[in-house]
């Protein structure tokens, strides 16, 4: 018997520091420079070989990032997240969905700094000439040392995998120089290949969530139809940013979210921004057939834990050399990100973004529709009715109840246009009937719990449904009915015989034409279909900028000034006499003023705090959020 450590990374978004430049606050859950000291003691007590690897959505998250992706930024200079990279012995890495935002010429030029192999079996160029983007595989050979004193050549082989939306995802500045295949399809190509380059086992850096389970041609989250592969011994996960082993997954016969195994195979996903570094220890048996996984333990190891006042307690000391190389660029983003950029007669927040409606996305949302009628001045389509649909990023979840927009009245900075929009997403402009209005309405109303009437102690809010995916539509009135089944599971996909649960569906006033053309502006990630939203791929694209929407909202706040954002009531819950719910938000709601119909009830777990909602309707209800339309 021989044993082999496997320690993986996932989604580090560019968290080098212990540090949150959106809110320009310490951050001790999250950063390399911790995961660093996981890495080196895990090395230390592995009892055999020890393989480091990244899965991917290692070079995008924050300004940090966004600055090393400006023309000329690493004329002088290795890419810093490389750079730790290559200091801590990463054997090996493959792309994630976000390393294609800044295009392909920067994300070439990062790769050839590299010291390890990146991977990727489904995305390559579609110009053979160009050469390869990167290897589809790789085979590390390593010595194990056996129980009966023998040391023994083992070769691994790692094969990569993402989400083949990215073509769409990043169409503006990919063009059509990418090419992406189906994560299962393409490591079915690629499993025979492994094993004849004379790889002994194989492990999937796969950078696709934990989904639904059963394949379908170009899934998203394909984590579970991928580890039913004949071939794959082990799966490294991620890119939902969640925490596998762990209780936010749901057991099934294919999912065993206690002991780490998807089809009965070790499956780690190792949380996001270095919140965790992932462990898959393999005990291997060899004999006249070869080398077989004889056992397995999978284990995620936080770098902090949740006082109960929410803050993080760090578990694991700061890795000293790899943070002093990187101070120097720290300090530099903070100076640059505190730079004024305009101000806001009215403070800026998150608290309550998916209950009720919140100025903070209005902000972008007025962002978006100015820049679109700009572009739309003086063609045809000017005439069409505009809708801008916005969705809240920084909304608690594994971010914690630290994880909200807080933005006092008063100066705007630099880091605030970045904390209001934090990803680099470019700007499109759709034309869609007006029954895929409804449609992605629907995918938002996935958000909610099936609400009981009658009953006031019930959840509101989907657990771990991901805020980002609730989009908000500014241009168009609804009314959800919680009572009714949704027509989306939180994973995107249609519920057979769902109801649906969007209501009264007005543009103007004016019930919605399903035949009549509707523009909506949104985000290059949405316009692709990101997240399930399936109706924006009903319609056609009549403009698609190289321009990301945070450039948008520095726009719009220089050209206002001071802003004073209103927050219209685009949507709202169906009346329910005597019915009532609850969801969790920071504590930090506290300070402000709650939208009618919502009160504080008592803190939570985990350092959140808990508030009520009642679904106006009856003389006993006073006005809530409700009655805003």
């Amino acid at each position: 018997m021989g044993r082999l450590r496997i320690l993986a990374t996932t989604d580090l978004h560019m968290h080098l520091m212990p540090h949150d430049y959106f809110t320009d606050t310490r951050d001790d859950s999250v950063g390399l420079v911790r995961t660093a000291s996981l890495i080196e003691r895990l090395r230390a007590e592995a009892p055999g070989a020890v393989v480091l690897v990244d899965n991917g959505d290692f070079l995008q998250g924050n300004p940090l990032a966004d600055w090393m992706a400006e023309p000329d930024s690493l004329s002088s200079r290795v890419h810093p997240m490389i750079a730790a990279m290559n200091r801590l012995g990463y054997d090996a890495g493959t792309l994630g969905n976000h390393e294609f935002n800044y295009g392909l010429e920067f994300l070439r030029q990062v790769l050839s700094q590299a010291r390890f192999p990146v991977v990727s079996a489904n995305l390559a160029l579609r110009d053979p000439a160009a050469g390869p983007l990167v290897p589809p595989f790789a085979v590390l050979p390593r010595m194990i040392a056996c129980s009966d004193g023998q040391v023994l050549p083992l070769r691994i082989g790692l094969l990569g995998v993402a989400p083949p939306q990215v073509t769409r995802w990043d169409a503006v500045v990919l063009g059509d120089r990418v090419v992406a295949t189906d994560i299962v399809k393409a490591a079915r190509l690629a499993l025979p290949r492994l094993r004849a380059a004379g790889a002994d086992l194989v492990v999937a850096l796969c950078h696709s969530g934990i989904g639904p389970e059963h394949h379908a041609e170009g899934m998203e989250n394909a984590a579970v139809p991928l580890a039913a592969l004949d071939g794959i011994d082990a799966i490294v996960t991620g890119h939902v940013h969640g925490v596998f082993p762990g209780d936010g997954f749901a057991a099934s016969d294919a999912v065993d979210p206690r002991r780490g195994r998807l089809h009965g195979k070790p499956a780690v996903m190792a949380g996001f921004f270095g919140s965790h570094l992932g462990r898959i220890d393999l005990t291997l048996a060899v004999d006249g057939a070869g080398w077989r996984v004889a056992g397995a333990d999978v284990g995620v190891h936080p770098v902090a834990a949740r006082r109960d006042g929410g803050t993080a307690r760090p578990l694991v000391r700061i890795h000293r050399p790899l943070a002093r190389s990187a101070v120097p660029l720290h300090r530099a983003i903070r100076d640059r990100i505190r730079a004024p950029i305009g101000e806001t007669a009215l403070p800026l927040h998150s608290y309550f973004a998916m209950v009720a409606p919140d100025r903070a996305l209005q902000v972008v949302s007025d962002a978006q529709k100015a820049f679109a009628r700009r572009i739309l001045a003086g063609r045809p389509e000017a005439g069409l009715p505009l809708v801008s649909a916005v969705a809240p990023f920084r909304f608690g979840g594994q971010g914690g109840p630290g994880n909200y927009i807080d933005i006092p009245a008063g100066r705007l900075a630099m880091r605030h246009a970045s904390e209001l929009y934090p990803y680099p997403n470019s700007v499109c402009i759709l034309a869609l009937p007006g029954r895929a209005i409804g449609d992605w309405l629907e995918r938002s109303a996935a958000a909610f719990c099936r609400i009981e009437q009658g009953q006031c102690d019930q959840p509101l809010l989907t657990p771990g449904f991901p805020p980002y995916l609730f989009d908000v539509l500014d241009g168009v009135t609804c009314t959800f009915d919680l009572t009714r089944p949704a027509a989306s599971t939180p994973a995107g996909e249609s519920v057979p015989g769902g109801g649906g649960r969007v209501r009264d569906l007005r543009l103007g006033g004016r019930p919605l034409d399903p035949d009549r053309a509707v523009l909506v502006v949104t985000n290059s990630y949405r316009a692709g279909g990101g997240g399930g939203f399936e109706a924006a791929l009903q319609g056609e694209s009549l403009h698609e900028d190289t321009r990301t929407v945070r450039d948008l909202v520095l726009d719009h706040v220089a050209a206002s000034g001071r802003l004073a954002p209103d927050a219209p009531a685009h949507w709202r819950f169906a009346p329910l006499p005597g019915t009532g719910a609850w969801f969790d938000t920071g504590p930090g709601a506290l300070a402000h003023e709650a939208p009618a119909g919502i009160a504080p009830s008592g803190p939570a777990r985990g350092g959140f705090h808990r508030f009520t909602l009642r679904f106006a309707g009856g003389a006993e209800d006073e006005r809530g959020p409700n009655d805003r339309l």
